[in-house]
């Protein structure tokens, strides 16, 4: 997804989330300064991934005085489902609740330190961290789709040299046109043969 900043044209929509209406107003504040748009402001994270998804906001603000389990829980639904830039403005924060947050996918977590003019720049690192911490996973998982196909392409080589007397080359290059003939990758093809092996062994 990509996210506009405050000084573009589409102001950033941020949902807010704060059973207080008093600091919830002051993150409004400091939104309103910051030229962002609130998208819409909650009591509470329940259904959060709904929420998000009704709401499509590019940043996620949650005022507390110290995240529940509950709050953490359905953070970590929603990075699963639908990823947003989380920040959270707690009035306390030990190393433990903080850890946990993280691991929650929250990307910036601010204690006792919820002053309207700190929004922004909070929001724009946390922004940056999202983004750095989403570029990680990508390279990962292609990293790890490499992997997966590699092996499927070791295995169905193997099955073609035993099944058709072939050596590692020609194998390989059995694959390589039988991907070309029928336009698919070379991850998929290997793949198909193993399973079609199965069915006939």
């Amino acid at each position: 997804m990509t996210y506009s900043s405050a000084s573009s044209p589409t102001a950033l929509r941020v949902l807010v989330i704060d059973e207080s209406q008093r600091r919830g107003s002051d993150l409004c504040a400091g939104l309103a300064l910051a030229g962002c748009q609130v998208a819409a402001v909650l009591a509470g994270a329940g259904d959060l991934p709904r929420q998000v998804e009704a709401v499509k906001p590019d940043v996620i603000l949650i005022g507390t005085d110290n995240p529940s389990r509950d709050t953490l829980e359905h953070l970590a639904a929603m990075n699963r489902e639908m990823p947003r830039p989380v920040v959270i403005f707690a009035d306390e924060g030990d190393q433990v609740c903080i850890r946990n947050a993280m691991k929650a996918g929250v990307a910036s977590y601010v204690v006792d330190g919820l002053e309207p003019a700190r929004v922004k720049p909070v929001i724009d690192v946390a922004l940056a961290r999202f983004e750095a911490d989403q570029a990680l996973k990508r390279e990962l998982e292609t990293t790890q789709k490499k992997l997966s196909e590699r092996r499927l392409v070791e295995q169905a080589k193997g099955l073609l040299m035993k099944l058709k007397g072939l050596d590692e080359d020609e194998a390989y290059k059995l694959l390589r046109k039988l991907a070309m003939d029928r336009g698919q990758p070379i991850g998929t093809v290997a793949q198909n043969v193993l399973e079609t092996a199965r069915l006939l062994l």
